[in-house]
């Protein structure tokens, strides 16, 4: 039967290098996949002409590689989303949610090394629960190369997976996507180079038996 599946990204490009082999998977297996962005770029914040108009062709082509069923931009100011009340954070995902009733939500590391996605964590961590979000099954969160394996806490950095998908398959794909966001983009030993992004498939799939897979730790599965 499929699924609903939603990601939760802090910004364009967390999709592609937490998951993107998996929402390959997913959309190869029949389900529906929707991506859910919680920050925008714009002029008054500082941001060029050029550099707002690429992240919008960037968002448009990443739409286009993946078939998402739709795409949801919450425009929230990068990088300041600490300035945010808190419940009107969770009030916009609860309100996205309600529109795609996912089984299967994926969101980033809330021990990640960057404001924005610590927050993006405990804002979908309240717009989990049973008798708000009826249709969530699965909640599962990502790793994202430059944030997770620079976190400092060691109360909270932790990232232990215990669920590993084989994206043999699609690890191509993923990097086509990824080469979409060239700014962000940078050469070996960068974060986030092809090689790291190949060479952690690799040794994420060292551990579940395949030549390439995403790691994730499951935070809450209801059967």
């Amino acid at each position: 039967m499929s699924k609903n599946v939603v990601v939760i990204t802090p910004h364009p490009d967390d999709e592609t290098l937490g998951c993107g082999g998996t929402l390959l998977r997913h959309k190869y297996l029949g389900d529906s996949i929707y991506w859910l962005i919680v920050t925008g770029i714009h002029l008054k914040d500082g941001f060029t002409l050029d550099e707002v108009n690429r992240r919008m062709i960037e968002i448009q082509n990443i739409k286009q590689i993946y078939g998402f069923e739709s795409t949801i931009s919450l425009d929230f100011q990068t990088a300041k989303l600490d300035c945010i009340p808190m419940d009107r954070l969770v009030r916009s995902i609860g309100d996205a949610f309600k529109d795609i009733n996912p089984q299967v939500v994926y969101v980033p590391f809330g021990g990640d090394i960057h404001t924005d996605h610590r927050i993006v964590f405990d804002a979908v961590s309240a717009c989990t629960k049973w008798f708000r979000y009826s249709s969530i099954e699965r909640v599962l969160a990502y790793e994202t190369l430059s944030e997770t394996e620079f976190g400092l806490n060691p109360s909270s950095n932790s990232f232990r997976p215990n669920v590993f998908i084989n994206i043999e398959n699609h690890i191509e794909k993923k990097i086509e996507a990824m080469k979409i966001y060239s700014s962000e983009m940078g050469e070996f030993p960068f974060p986030r180079s092809e090689h790291t992004i190949r060479a952690l498939a690799s040794l994420r799939g060292s551990t579940a038996g395949c030549r390439a897979a995403e790691a994730f730790m499951l935070l809450k599965e209801i059967l």
